[in-house]
């Protein structure tokens, strides 16, 4: 396991993105847990930071945490050495607990435990999972793998991001992402009939065709989205009703 680790994540230069990953998910599965005992009302639990009455979001510490990380792990030349791998473990801590309230950011309201604060778990799951495929040696869109003329080369990816922003388009968010990484997802995102409720479905479906959307949808998509739902509310705590 040992000569595992050091010649696929220490040779390959990947060691840095591998300490982001823990940190990210151990922050990420921290704060979750602190969240739900303050909302049980756990009274061994610090609870809130509320100086002067003031609830300060722990999104306000992550993007202390990330400026703290990324901009003095810029600094530091030896890639390899102990003190890259704590810094980028500090901006894995700061993007996950800036990632855990995305959805407060991005509606500028505190819906952290509303249906909407589901965002927040997707993104963080979607985080997860591309760092897991960088870490697995995967390239966005190719780029490194590059074999032939600049022609080509240039061809090939133009052709990789068209097809992924297809496939977003289409509303099939994970599979674009992941497209980004294995191309031929994203082909067939791109190929296959868009969500029903997706920017290309409204713009360019008739009825009949966005009936076969919505049934398709239903029927493929439905049991995967359950599942992800019930995952999603055993780790981070189900929304309030």
């Amino acid at each position: 396991m040992g000569a595992w680790f050091t010649r696929e994540i220490v040779d390959s230069g990947r060691l840095r993105l591998f300490v982001f990953l823990v940190a990210f998910i151990a922050a990420f599965l921290f704060i979750r847990f602190s969240v739900r005992m303050i909302r049980r009302g756990a009274r061994w639990w610090p609870g809130n930071v509320t100086p002067g009455g003031h609830h300060v979001h722990h999104v306000v510490f992550g993007l202390v945490f990330m400026c703290v990380g990324g901009i003095s792990g810029l600094l530091v030349a030896d890639e390899t050495s102990a003190l890259a791998g704590v810094l980028a473990g500090v901006f894995g801590v700061g993007t996950a607990l800036v990632l855990d309230e995305f959805a407060l950011v991005l509606h500028l309201d505190d819906v952290y435990w509303s249906e909407q604060g589901r965002l927040s778990v997707q993104v963080v799951f979607i985080a997860i999972a591309l760092c897991g495929l960088a870490l697995l040696g995967l390239r966005p869109l190719g780029i490194g793998d590059e074999q032939g003329t600049a022609v080509a080369i240039a061809l090939t990816l133009l052709f990789n991001l068209l097809v992924t922003l297809v496939a977003l388009v289409k509303g099939k968010v994970w599979t674009g992402l992941i497209g980004l990484f294995i191309g031929i997802v994203a082909i067939v995102g791109a190929i296959r009939l868009a969500r029903p409720g997706s920017p290309w479905a409204r713009r360019r479906y008739g009825e009949r065709k966005l009936a076969r959307a919505t049934a398709r949808d239903k029927r493929l998509r439905g049991p995967f989205q359950r599942l992800g739902t019930r995952l999603a509310d055993l780790i981070a705590g189900r929304p309030s009703s």
